[in-house]
């Protein structure tokens, strides 16, 4: 792959990965990586040098959160206030504030997670969010259809941008609601999605090769 611009953060997806294949990325001076199953992580976590920014990209499992609540940096892929609020529970048993972002549902496919536009921008604006202090909203993550048609892609990833930028314009008065990250993108259409405004990308068979599924 080539190198992603300047400004745009690189997530090296690791799930699967063995601890030898994030050492070499790390020693060629890669620090965000990401997970997708919270034991996982944890697993690599207790191995591996204690700078490394580990982001959890998989569907969050509220009962799970306690178990990454210690060192987690990024969360991706909240889609509901059960989960911020757990999220803000663990957080303050570990004196911490956790960074979070909402996954927004952009594609029609009906695996993927996420809200509505509509159910984020309730979220984002109800005043209740300002008790939830030990988390902070950074931004938003999207994940496209499984295609390869362009055009569908780019609706999709400019449909996103497109909100995101709105909700800038309403200038949220939370505290806790700074959004700085917009993540869209993976190995397959991460250009794509930079080219659409995505400002975090996250890539895996890229850097590693293709994933082993039997692993899992």
């Amino acid at each position: 792959m080539g190198t992603v611009p300047e400004g745009v953060t690189l997530v090296a997806v690791s799930k699967t990965k063995p601890i030898s294949d994030i050492k070499e990325a790390y020693e060629a001076g890669q620090r965000d990586f990401g997970e997708n199953k919270i034991q996982e992580m944890v697993q690599k976590a207790a191995e591996l040098p204690k700078d490394i920014r580990w982001h959890m990209i998989g569907h969050v499992q509220t009962n799970k959160i306690k178990y990454m609540a210690s060192f987690v940096h990024l969360i991706h892929g909240i889609d509901s206030w059960s989960a911020l609020v757990e999220v803000n529970k663990q957080a303050k048993k570990n004196g911490r504030v956790i960074d979070c972002l909402i996954q927004a549902k952009i594609s029609k496919e009906e695996t993927k997670y996420g809200l509505s536009f509509d159910e984020i921008e309730k979220l984002l604006t109800d005043p209740e969010i300002q008790n939830l202090s030990q988390i902070r909203i950074t931004g938003l993550m999207g994940m496209a259809s499984f295609v390869d048609d362009e055009n569908i892609l780019n609706e999709e990833f400019a449909s996103l941008k497109g909100f995101y930028d709105q909700l800038h314009k309403k200038k949220i008065a939370a505290e806790n609601v700074q959004l700085e990250i917009l993540s869209m993108g993976m190995s397959s259409d991460y250009k794509l999605a930079i080219h659409n405004g995505s400002n975090m990308v996250r890539i895996g068979s890229s850097i590693f090769g293709e994933r082993n599924y039997l692993a899992e």
